[in-house]
């Protein structure tokens, strides 16, 4: 009796710390992003349009597509091309996009120092920093 008892203690201590490990994982879908990547695409509330980030920099642009065999409707175009960080400030996962409630318009965050801008893409595209 005092045997099972033990084994049963033993095997209730034991099952948390197996369930406690931890192993790292890959993305489980396509549209689940690495970590520290150096691009990024955000969607936009325009199921044909995306926003692509270089998150080292700030840069971004309108990436389009469509499912009708015409290269019109298919294109990326620069939105913003100004470095916002340079050199060794440039680094993966500096830069992030925020979606607000327009749909023209997104936040535009340095996730190192704190700044923003407001980033407008379709016909009157643009980027402003927020002061």
């Amino acid at each position: 009796m005092k045997k099972i008892i033990v084994l049963l203690i033993a095997l209730a201590l034991a099952v948390p710390a197996i369930c406690q490990t931890t192993v790292p994982t890959a993305p489980q879908s396509a549209s689940e992003p690495l970590m520290g990547a150096s691009y990024k695409l955000f969607p936009t509330n325009n199921m044909w349009t995306f926003l692509k980030l270089d998150t080292r920099n700030g840069r971004i642009w309108t990436v389009q597509f469509t499912v009708k065999d015409d290269a019109r409707y298919r294109y990326e175009v620069p939105l913003s091309t100004e470095l916002l960080a340079e050199g060794a400030n440039a680094e993966n996962g500096r830069f992030t996009l925020y979606s607000t409630q327009n749909i023209y318009n997104f936040i535009l965050l340095d996730q190192i120092d704190g700044r923003c801008w407001q980033v407008q893409w379709g016909e009157s595209s643009f980027i402003t920093r927020i002061y």
